[in-house]
């Protein structure tokens, strides 16, 4: 015999089509949540003739919702033809016969479903490009608030973050440009070989180095380490709730936190740029010496004649321009982080990308503008 708590489950009167099933037990939720009690129970009722069965819970000692819901749907949500009910069984099936079978709400099937995503794209697009334009204007705004009273300008965070963004990256930027001067040199000296065109190798890497890659290497550097960083940092302040805090008390976020990151890296820029690109020359020429046997004085003296002044001030320029571009959209995607680490998270991969997507359009910008300038 089994004991009184256990809910049990019995057919009587063989597998014929008059079947009599009888519940006895505890068919309340604590009873029913052993697996093996629930194995039992499902694999009596899968040998149960539901129309032809007679049901009878007369000798059920309690009864909840969870039992009376496990029975309702072996009864395919209704009653059965013929069913013995015990005492205050009954107001739980007529509640779970007004409930009704539940059924989730079918989803639409959308057929157009790629326009729709089209359209959501393009929205979120014009969203940001909104926001965007926004922050330009509030920066320019606050740079004209700084420029007619620079006494009472954010110098301290300036010099901060010139440190943080300049000088902290001077040791990657290095690394990274001599590498890169390396490579670029011991490749075209074999090609220049082939031609006999071994005293061009100063003019092919001044002009790519001084030129493109230098800018380029030295802006997707500081995008992916000082622009995640922006993002990240404002982001937390916005997940601590410092940038309400700052509201209050009567700070303007542009003009103390935005404006300085923009004025530091248009300043810090150009000065890597020109870090990067004497690194890279600088592997340049290492690498030339081993390869093509060319002098560093044969290297430095033919360079001012291969690379145009104009070359160089169009380098300066791009790092200019690509510091202020990582700096608004790394403040754009920080601002518009939401207070969950979530966010944070998404937010801070999603700048990285998009400025760097931003430096090599602006690149192919200059490249098109400038296209004849320096040759």
């Amino acid at each position: 015999m089994p004991i009184a708590e256990e809910p049990t489950l019995t057919i009587s009167s063989g597998d014929g089509p008059e079947q009599t099933v009888t519940a006895a037990g505890t068919w309340q939720v604590h009873a029913l949540a052993h697996r093996k009690t629930i194995k039992t129970i499902s694999t009596t009722l899968d040998r149960v003739q539901h129309k032809a069965a007679q049901w009878d819970l007369t000798a059920v000692d309690s009864l909840d919702h969870m039992g009376a819901q496990l029975l309702w749907q072996a009864w395919g949500y209704k009653r059965p033809a013929a069913l013995k009910l015990g005492a205050g069984q009954e107001e739980f099936f007529n509640r779970l016969e007004a409930t009704g079978k539940l059924e989730l709400p079918r989803t639409r099937t959308h057929h157009m479903g790629w326009i729709t995503t089209l359209g959501g794209g393009v929205l979120h697009f014009v969203e940001h490009m909104q926001g965007f334009v926004s922050l330009i204007g509030q920066v320019t705004q606050d740079m004209w608030r700084f420029l007619k009273n620079p006494i009472r300008g954010p110098w301290r965070e300036i010099s901060a973050n010139i440190f943080h963004a300049g000088f902290q990256a001077l040791g990657i930027t290095a690394l990274v440009g001599f590498l890169i001067g390396v490579v670029l040199s011991y490749l075209s000296a074999q090609q220049l070989r082939n031609f006999g065109g071994d005293i061009y190798l100063v003019n092919l890497l001044g002009m790519s180095i001084i030129r493109e890659l230098g800018p380029l290497l030295a802006a997707i550097l500081v995008a992916g380490r000082s622009g995640s960083s922006i993002t990240a940092q404002l982001g937390v302040m916005r997940v601590t709730e410092e940038l309400d805090a700052m509201l209050v008390m009567g700070i303007s976020h542009g003009f103390r936190l935005i404006l300085p990151k923009v004025v530091a890296l248009a300043i810090s820029m150009p000065l890597l740029v020109i870090w990067t690109d004497t690194m890279a020359l600088i592997g340049g020429m290492v690498a030339a010496k081993i390869e093509l046997n060319l002098s560093a004085r044969y290297f430095i003296q033919k360079l001012p004649d291969a690379v145009p002044l104009a070359n160089y001030m169009i380098g300066l320029g791009k790092g200019a321009v690509f510091g202020m571009l990582i700096a608004l959209v790394s403040c754009h995607f920080g601002l518009r982080i939401q207070p969950n680490t979530e966010s944070l998270g998404r937010g801070t991969t999603t700048s990285v990308v998009t400025a760097i997507t931003v430096v090599i359009l602006a690149d192919a910008v200059f490249a098109i503008v400038f296209n004849g300038v320096g040759f």
